[in-house]
């Protein structure tokens, strides 16, 4: 008697498992993922706001636009004579 109500709390036990434990599996990985994108969230807006301070200084700031300018395309004034200086590596050397 005692053994066949063990068994019956057993199948109880293992049917409610088996009907609610997929749904809380998936909700835990639902629960990572939305932590792992309000993460991203937070990088990408402060990204933003870094761009959008960059964006302001290139508007509003000659001398820092022709530095990016000199620095990243290589642009120099109207006759100035570019330099490029070359150095030879470790491996050339030998």
């Amino acid at each position: 008697m005692i053994v066949k109500k063990l068994l019956w709390a057993l199948v109880i036990v293992a049917a409610f498992g088996a009907l609610f434990l997929p749904g809380y599996t998936r909700i835990q990985e639902l629960r990572d993922r939305n932590r792992e994108l309000e993460v991203k969230i937070k990088r990408l807006k402060i990204e933003n706001a870094l761009f959008e301070i960059e964006t302001k200084r290139l508007k509003n700031d000659p001398l820092y636009r022709e530095q990016i300018m000199r620095e990243k395309l290589g642009v120099v004034r109207k006759g100035e004579i570019p330099v490029k200086i070359v150095t030879e590596s470790a491996d050339l050397k030998n």
